[in-house]
């Protein structure tokens, strides 16, 4: 099997392999499209922020529920922001025909698609800082471990909602196909995850489908730092796993990847 390549001034380019500066131009120009659109960076940066903000006041009277499910949340809010984004705006690129002029030039799916990565990574790093920052510090978010792990499972849910978006792009025609993609998505590990009930006190059939699905080991990771003062071995699992199914995710969308709308 050959490499594609392109010839370019600076001599032939091996389009299939992965380019350091490919990959950083391509986050810098998504960088640079969305510095402009204040509404995207409001729902990516605000969002979820406001909506922790209304859970703790909703559980006002009762801050121990808020400890219980917050922590779980912090992680669950971060995937589903950076999941719609990121699934809206990779479409916008496909329907404008900007993919199919970028996928002309001497540019791979796995630098497009690492580009993207890299973009919306920098902003679920901020997203993930500011929310965690403000449930520990601002709204009384009591952990027993360390703040930086949770900030370590919100960030990698953002980048499993960031892969998930850009694998969902492939398979929609439009903006609108693209967020309905979220009830077959998201709902379905939303409610399998263990926020609302453990997994084990689950239907069988249930607690199996919850055990591969990805959102169940944010919540797990999440609720081992709330319960315990040490990094734990079924912590690191959890870690591993949410952020090897970002890894399998980014390659199946860099797989799915089309030139063309039609």
């Amino acid at each position: 099997m050959t490499t594609q390549t392109a010839t370019t001034t600076a001599g032939t380019i091996p389009v299939g392999a992965l380019s350091l500066s490919r990959t950083t131009a391509t986050a810098a120009r998504v960088l640079r499209q969305l510095r402009h659109d204040p509404r995207t960076i409001a729902l990516l940066i605000l969002i979820p922020c406001l909506m922790l903000v209304l859970l703790r006041y909703v559980f006002d009277g009762s801050p121990h529920t808020f400890d219980n499910i917050g922590a779980s949340l912090l992680g669950i809010f971060p995937l589903i922001t950076m999941f719609l984004v990121t699934s809206i705006a990779t479409l916008r690129e496909r329907t404008s025909g900007t993919l199919e002029r970028l996928l002309a030039m001497p540019l791979g799916k796995a630098d497009l698609i690492a580009g993207y990565a890299l973009a919306f990574g920098i902003l679920a790093i901020i997203q993930s800082a500011l929310a965690t920052g403000l449930a520990v510090w601002l709204l009384g978010l009591d952990v027993t471990g360390s703040p930086w792990l949770l900030l370590l499972v919100a960030l990698l849910d953002a980048l499993l909602g960031t892969a998930l978006g850009l694998f969902v792009s492939a398979f929609a025609a439009s903006e609108f196909q693209a967020v309905q993609f979220m009830p077959a998505v998201i709902f379905p590990q939303l409610l399998l995850c263990g926020l609302f009930t453990p997994r084990s006190e689950m239907h069988p059939a249930l607690e199996a489908i919850s055990d591969v699905l990805p959102m169940s080991y944010a919540v797990d990771g999440m609720n081992e730092v709330l319960h315990h003062t040490d990094m734990t071995a079924t912590f690191v699992r959890d870690v591993l796993i949410v952020a090897g199914c970002a890894l399998l995710v980014l390659a199946l969308g860099a797989a799915t990847l089309r030139r063309r709308t039609a």
